[in-house]
């Protein structure tokens, strides 16, 4: 992935890549200080780097879940971040519209995984010639991902990685099988989404669970196996985020974790 972004991150470095950020845009001034504190560690770390926040989120458990602040205002925010970072952004994108909008504010485009099997958005998405990335769904292979991977290509756009984002296991649960990780870097780049695939899903609450205790168990295992970036949701006070606080990793515990990795990634190349 991290040739597909050489003209916006300006970065030389054999690490890992990074996407990290809100679940969802909350408001400019907290989008700005999360990204100049993960800018100030990967910086320090020559980890690139890329912001993500969602503009809308559209998968939703109850009809009362929060979902935006405002689609064109949350997007001029990832815009005004990019811009005054100097930094490559993206968020994720639900309907065939939404690709040539957000294609406008952000870099990438990010397909949610219960999506990732919607040809027509796929291509919509990879029309618009911006880096495209495909959550692999909870209910596929490794092995299925190569056929979403075509679309993108046979659209003529060859900038597109997969995110890894575990399995369902059970009902309420996730699990992340590694072996997916060397499969699917046959196909495209291969992200692992830490947060994410920690997930407990389907609560009798409906209210989405996570483990975060188990982030840096989650993230050193991605590392190891090759995983070409790391994804990961993080906001200064999890417990007060409007979107999927259950996982996410508290901000100021980003930089450990930042460290650990680089070293991973140096004793394995």
């Amino acid at each position: 992935m991290i040739q597909y972004l050489d003209n916006i991150h300006h970065k030389d470095s054999n690490n890992f890549f990074l996407i990290a950020g809100p679940c969802i845009i909350e408001g400019e001034d907290m989008a700005l200080r999360i990204a100049e504190k993960v800018i100030e560690l990967t910086n320090k770390y020559n980890i690139p780097y890329i912001f993500k926040g969602s503009f809308k989120k559209a998968n939703r458990s109850r009809v009362d879940s929060f979902t935006t602040i405002g689609e064109e205002k949350s997007l001029e925010i990832l815009k005004k971040v990019g811009e005054t970072f100097n930094i490559p952004t993206t968020t994720d994108i639900h309907e065939n519209e939404h690709a040539a909008l957000a294609a406008q504010y952000v870099d990438v485009l990010q397909i949610p995984a219960f999506l990732v099997r919607q040809t027509d958005l796929l291509v919509a998405a990879a029309k618009t010639g911006k880096c495209v990335t495909l959550k692999k769904g909870q209910f596929l292979s490794p092995e299925a991902m190569k056929f979403a991977v075509q679309k993108i290509t046979d659209s003529d756009n060859q900038k597109v990685a997969i995110i890894e984002r575990g399995n369902s296991f059970g009902y309420t649960d996730l699990i992340v099988d590694y072996r997916g990780i060397p499969t699917m870097r046959e196909y495209a780049p291969v992200i692992l989404d830490v947060t994410h695939s920690l997930q407990q899903p389907n609560q009798s609450s409906g209210v989405t669970g996570g483990r975060p205790d188990l982030i840096e168990t989650i993230a050193k295992a991605g590392i190891a196996v090759g995983a070409d970036g790391i994804f990961i949701e993080t906001h200064p006070t999890p417990e007060t985020a409007l979107s999927d606080g259950a996982n996410m990793l508290r901000l100021d515990l980003l930089e450990d974790l930042l460290q650990k990795l680089t070293r991973i990634r140096e004793s394995i190349l």
